[in-house]
């Protein structure tokens, strides 16, 4: 099944330690089903001195989430929402289930 999230859109984090969280998606990874969300899931990574990166130390990344685990922000209702999908011809739009509108 194909995602309805793209790197870009506004979601809502519906569950784990970030519940409640609104960010950005950074990048969407369809493959594995996950996303990887602005200032969710954020792990410490220890960093060794490199020639990039001459200080070396602690770096804090954030780590991908399951898709399941967010739901997308409609920009015209502003409230977590479903997405379906309508075909014109062979592209795609997603469409709010609340208000109707598109999303894209």
């Amino acid at each position: 099944m194909a995602m309805k999230i793209r790197k870009g859109d506004r979601v809502k984090v519906i569950s784990g330690k970030d519940k409640g969280t609104e960010s950005e998606v950074m990048r969407a990874l369809p493959r594995q089903h996950k996303v990887v969300v602005e200032k969710v899931a954020v792990a410490k990574k220890h960093q060794r001195p490199t020639q990039s990166n001459q200080q070396g130390g602690i770096v804090e990344i954030e780590m991908p989430i399951d898709v399941s685990n967010v739901m997308l922000m409609c920009p015209n209702c502003k409230r977590p929402v479903r997405v379906s999908v309508r075909r014109e011809g062979k592209k795609a739009i997603r469409v709010c289930k609340k208000c109707k509108q598109d999303i894209d």
